[in-house]
């Protein structure tokens, strides 16, 4: 397939991702959204194309506060491997899109492997 026509942006994500299918072992993917104001983050079983576990800045729990800084994310990242658990997953792997592992991508994976998930 020609990448002509797409942005760095789509280009990073699509060599990561085919890189992170290469060496998954099956695992269940953690992908990282951010955007703006918010950030994003589940656990998507990739076999079977469902998702085990979400979290957000937008959920009603912590909506009243910012979703666009380093908090926001630890606390997303600490929801999220919660969840995770909880639904009996505790080895993933990071795929952080498109999106440089610095500033509010690396607080979410810290704070979840902190949480216990393991990658």
């Amino acid at each position: 397939m020609s990448t002509k026509g797409m942005s760095l942006f789509e280009k990073r994500r699509r060599r990561n991702r085919s890189a992170l299918r290469a060496r998954s072992g099956g695992r269940p993917r953690l992908s990282v959204h951010r955007s703006g104001k918010h950030i994003y983050a589940q656990v998507i079983d990739d076999a079977e194309g469902r998702t085990i576990a979400s979290a957000s800045t937008l959920e009603k729990d912590v909506r009243g506060t910012s979703g666009a800084n380093i908090d926001a994310a630890t606390a997303v990242g600490t929801r999220l491997a919660e969840a995770a658990k909880a639904a009996g997953v505790t080895q993933v792997v990071f795929d952080r899109g498109g999106f440089l592992f610095h500033g509010r991508v690396k607080a979410l994976a810290t704070a979840a492997r902190e949480a216990g998930l393991e990658f």
